[in-house]
């Protein structure tokens, strides 16, 4: 292999170009992984990540003074970037919290939610001085898109946000199911 590349430089631009974009898609991707809580995953994924790299930062300073390699770096770096982003999107791991601030007070959207399976809790709030329902709902990535497709088929003027959680454990919530509100405040005695 290293004869080849010797005899046909112009090869080995695609090449680093192709590793650098697998390196980098990885970085991202481990990143995000780490940040949803997946150490085992993110170790797997971290070591294939840098033998990569090795390898083409290596031909790169091996060859410091060919041009086409140093935009092929950058280049992959770039793209690598977004397929990563990419990646994770499609992945779709983790959790969400769901907010939702509903005027109605009627229950309904709540009753709705309960009826998809979901868990959800129900606070009375007043915005400006307008009684409000609000409720919480923790959901995988994957079924947020339906979830915010019924928030938005039952209550069209309904106010809601979405962030990303990390699981916590505890509260009685069954295996499949997270807390509703993982703020890490302390549960009367459970600690000292």
């Amino acid at each position: 292999m290293p004869e080849l590349l010797d005899q046909h430089p112009w090869l080995l631009a695609p090449a680093i170009f192709l590793l650098r974009i697998v390196d980098v898609s990885l970085g991202t991707f481990r990143s995000i992984v780490v940040f949803r809580g997946y150490p085992a995953i993110a170790a797997v994924i971290g070591f294939v990540e840098v033998l990569i790299w090795v390898t083409a930062v290596g031909q790169v300073l091996r060859q410091m003074n060919a041009w086409p390699l140093v935009i092929a770096y950058a280049g992959g770096f770039a793209c690598g970037n977004y397929l990563g982003v990419w990646l994770e999107a499609k992945a779709a791991m983790g959790h969400e919290l769901l907010r939702i601030i509903s005027f109605r007070q009627t229950g309904d959207l709540a009753h709705r939610l309960r009826c998809e399976g979901h868990q959800v809790i129900e606070l009375d709030g007043e915005v400006e001085g307008r009684p409000a329902e609000v409720l919480l709902v923790t959901a995988g990535r994957r079924q947020m898109r339906e979830l915010l497709r019924t928030v938005r088929d039952a209550d069209p003027e309904a106010i809601y946000t979405v962030s990303d959680i990390k699981p916590v454990r505890g509260g009685g919530a069954t295996p499949r199911r997270w807390p509703l509100v993982p703020t890490g405040w302390r549960i009367r005695g459970k600690r000292k």
